[in-house]
């Protein structure tokens, strides 16, 4: 007998609706929907226990059926980029063992309060969205290491963003900030940091005192550092480009 195979790739298959025949496949482990013309998605998803990658990108998802929360074993990677997704079901929250989520380029005005249960989560990446605010809960997700959140319209970061201990790469280019969120300055391992096309106009003094900081990108704000303070980044070995 043939082992039942674990993948299934049905990448620009021009589907436009997944068949009823893949919900039976309850032993595949990477399913990859990619580029389909989707715009609904069955509940039958949460049929696949096994899943521990699930790609739908690129596709035109309107919304997702709280059922996805019931792939309980996504412990790798989970896409969702490039739909027209407004919002994200609450049950999110329950892939408690994902490492990798990516949402950007869709329409959502928010992340659900339940991403904080995430807190498996290495990357998370919500780029060219039109997010407002964060969640407070983001602050719960202390494995994290890249946040991508270029193209929004954030104007703060929570305080919570401080339990962010293990983050090393916080991307927050084309945003609205008008001044470095405060919150960053308390975490020890944040190496890279882009504020690129912000609206700040000051760098607060204490960016020096950041331990981890290598890199600190500054480009198309409307901010002149003082000399002083660029000398202190300098000479800890942390480049600026203004």
């Amino acid at each position: 007998m043939q082992p039942a195979l674990t993948t299934l790739s049905l990448w620009r298959h021009q589907l436009g609706e997944v068949p009823e025949s893949v919900w039976r496949r309850t032993e595949l482990q990477v399913l990859v929907l990619a580029d389909n013309g989707l715009t609904d998605l069955s509940s039958g998803i949460g049929r696949l226990h096994r899943l521990t990658t699930l790609d739908l990108g690129h596709n035109k998802l309107r919304s997702l059926p709280d059922a996805l929360g019931d792939l309980a074993e996504l412990s790798g990677c989970l896409y969702l980029h490039d739909n027209n997704l407004s919002r994200l079901p609450d049950t999110l929250g329950n892939l408690a063992r994902l490492r990798y989520l990516n949402v950007g380029e869709n329409p959502l005005l928010a992340l659900p309060e339940t991403i904080g249960r995430m807190t498996e989560l290495i990357e998370l990446r919500a780029q060219h969205s039109r997010l407002t605010a964060l969640p407070a809960s983001i602050g719960c997700l202390h494995k994290l290491r890249e946040l991508w959140l270029r193209g929004n319209k954030l104007t703060y970061l929570p305080d919570a963003t401080a339990g962010l201990n293990e983050l090393r790469h916080l991307d927050l280019r084309e945003n609205e900030l008008h001044e470095v969120p405060a919150a960053l300055k308390r975490l020890p391992r944040l190496r890279q940091l882009d504020l690129r096309t912000n609206r700040i106009v000051q760098l607060p003094d204490w960016v020096a005192q950041m331990p981890a900081l290598e890199k600190l990108d500054l480009r198309w704000n409307p901010c002149t550092p003082s000399p002083h303070l660029l000398t202190a980044l300098e000479q800890r070995g942390c480049v600026i480009l203004l």
